[in-house]
Parts: C-alpha cells; sequence; structure tokens
C-alpha cells in the first residue's frame, strides 16, 4: 500500500464514535486502537474535523479540530491545548508501539449540521443552499432529534480557503506522528455534496459538469498530497451511496471519472496514492476496482467469507472493516482461524 508493507488485508475502517469529552481524546481512544493493533495492520480515525465550521453534532462528544488559523507551533496543532494534542499523540504512538500505521481521515460535514454546532453561531457551509429533506434528523445537544439546518453556499474565493483548510490539517496530523490522511470524500458530506449532482447546483467553476463537480475532489487530493505526499494520502468516495440525500443520477459514471482523475493525477507524478476507498454494492466495486490503477480498498457488509472471495476474485486489495470490529477487537485473530464472532450492539455506536 504506497509506502507501506501491510501483513494483513483487514483494515480498521473510520467509524465516529462520539466518545471524546471537552474536545480530548481519552484514554478509551488509546485503549480501543492498541486493542485493534496488530503487526503490519493498517487503521483509520474516525472523522476529525479540519476546521471550526466542519461539525455536525456536539464538538464535546467529537475528537474535534485537526486544523487552526494560526497553528504555526506544536502547542496550537489541531486548534488543540497541548493536553489534546498529546492526547492524539498517545493513541499514534501506541498504535505505532504495536507495529501498526494509522491514518487521520480529514472530514468537513457541509450542511449536514446545525447552527447550534458552528462556532459562530451562523449556517453551515455547503456546495449549495439547498436544505436536507425533513426525512432525515440531526442530533441535538440534548439528544433529542431536529432537521438539519439551511446551509449557506460557499462563494468561490471560499471554496479555495476550505481547500486551504484541508491542506493544512493533514500538514498537522502528520506532525502529531499520523503516518497519512485519509480525504474523506463520501457519505452526503461536503466533498460529497459538491460530487453529486442532485446537490450541487453552482454555476462557477466548482459546478454544472461532471468534471467541475469532481474540481473541488481533485483540488483537496492534490494540495493534501502536495503538502505530505501521495504515497501518505489516501482518499474515500461512495458515489452511489444515498446517505443524507445524497444521490447522483449516474453514480458509476460519477466514480469512473473520480477514477480516472486519480490515475491521471497519479500517473502525472509517478508516484501512487496510497489508495482509493469506497464502499458500495458489488457490481459498481468491481467496476471501479477494474478502473483504478492503485491499491484498492472497499467497506460494504463484508464477512470474512465474503472478504476472502473479493479478494480471490481481484475486486479489491483490502477491506475494511467496521461493525465486526467493534465487537471483535481481536477480529483479525479471529479471521486468521475462522473463529466465531462476538454480536454487536448497534445501540451502542453513537454515545458515551
Amino acid at each position: 500500500m504506497g509506502k507501506f508493507d501491510l501483513s494483513h488485508r483487514v483494515v480498521l475502517a473510520p467509524m465516529t464514535s462520539c466518545r471524546a469529552i471537552d474536545e480530548i481524546p481519552l484514554p478509551a481512544h488509546v485503549e480501543y486502537c492498541a486493542q485493534r493493533s496488530t503487526e503490519g495492520g493498517f487503521l483509520i480515525t474516525e472523522g476529525t474535523l479540519i476546521s471550526d465550521t466542519a461539525a455536525g453534532k456536539d464538538l464535546k462528544l467529537c475528537t474535534y479540530r485537526c486544523a487552526s488559523e494560526h497553528s504555526n507551533s506544536f502547542q496550537v496543532l489541531l486548534g488543540f491545548t497541548l493536553e489534546q494534542v498529546e492526547a492524539w499523540k498517545k493513541v499514534v504512538d501506541t498504535v505505532h508501539s504495536k507495529g501498526g500505521i494509522i491514518f487521520c481521515q480529514l472530514w468537513h460535514v457541509g450542511r449536514a449540521s446545525k447552527h447550534v454546532y458552528q462556532a459562530d453561531g451562523h449556517a453551515p457551509i455547503s456546495s449549495t443552499n439547498q436544505s436536507i429533506s425533513d426525512k432525515w434528523k440531526i442530533i441535538m445537544p440534548d439528544g433529542t432529534l431536529d432537521v438539519f439546518h439551511k446551509p449557506r453556499s460557499l462563494q468561490t474565493h471560499e471554496v479555495w480557503r476550505v481547500i486551504e483548510q484541508y491542506c493544512q490539517s493533514a500538514e498537522n496530523a502528520i506532525r502529531v506522528g499520523f503516518d497519512g490522511v485519509e480525504v474523506h470524500g463520501a457519505h452526503g458530506y461536503l466533498i460529497d455534496q459538491f460530487l453529486k449532482d442532485s446537490i450541487n447546483d453552482r454555476t462557477d467553476e466548482f459546478g454544472g459538469s461532471i468534471e467541475n463537480r469532481c474540481r473541488f475532489l481533485m483540488a483537496i487530493v492534490k494540495v493534501v498530497a502536495g503538502e505530505i505526499g501521495t504515497y501518505w494520502t489516501g482518499v474515500r468516495i461512495s458515489p452511489a451511496t444515498n446517505h443524507i440525500d445524497a444521490t447522483d443520477f449516474d453514480p458509476l459514471n460519477l466514480g469512473l471519472v473520480i477514477i480516472e482523475k486519480l490515475n491521471k493525477f497519479q500517473n502525472e507524478l509517478g508516484s501512487e496514492l496510497a489508495y482509493l476507498h469506497e464502499d458500495e454494492e458489488a457490481r459498481l466495486m468491481r467496476t471501479w476496482r477494474r478502473a483504478y490503477q492503485s491499491t484498492f480498498m472497499s467497506s460494504s457488509s463484508f464477512t470474512r467469507e465474503l472478504g476472502m472471495k473479493a479478494l480471490a476474485n481481484g475486486d479489491t486489495n483490502l477491506i475494511s472493516y467496521g461493525r465486526f470490529f467493534i465487537s471483535n477487537p481481536d477480529l483479525v485473530h479471529r479471521f486468521n482461524d475462522d473463529a466465531p464472532l462476538n454480536d454487536y450492539n448497534r445501540e451502542t455506536f453513537y454515545t458515551q
């Protein structure tokens, strides 16, 4: 995988846990990652917010920011106090002590937010001023459900500022000790809000044609890879996933265009990205995997048996597991021995 030699193909998927307190990763984060680390194993963190406009849930329950307007010293990396920086370092150092590799997922939720989660109390930002429909709900600080806030469409010059925040966040993550970053371009969040034609109604260089709708993602990939290197940059997409109204008329072609642009970018540089990470149904996955020229990671309700089959058929190189990894910290060993798995309890996934 890029510059990394992995000992197996079972990856810890990025999953929101909502278990930080006062924006600080806790000893539980260290233990959680330590339990799931193996020699030559690969882990991806929960989404880490790139700015104070990136949040879509109670910040006190999330590992907060990975960027700062003035992050020139180590003490203010990630927009954190020294205590917060040191907490992330403990996570990274523990994974490394077990021989593991860990990437930080860079996240901006865009319109999937509410004004109460914005630092200035203003509307969340997006590619559009269209709201997420009422059939989707957001969890409020008091635990109740509410509709999402009407977003504000970014002006063109503001789009470039967000791109710079991704670059700064990637640099900060590497300085803290992460081995690389994953650009989260999936699941209806900000980057996906630019990619999907049901959401992106822009008339500037970031809207309209499929090439323009891919411009935001590709600009982020280029600046991040330019800052930390292609081998240390992963990308996650979900062209066909409908989460929080993120649909596209032609998801197969959207995925192929993204892959074509990523392939061209890698060929021009003569170096590979760490991986492309996607989670869709099997037919689309196979098509995209055949088109993509470098390491391909899949995540879509895989069991051990389905994972083995996908690998044997050449449908993917790596498989990220979420639910099974939550309830089975030793998932890699259980898969290796074909041992039974603990059942997971979804009601405990996103709570303190």
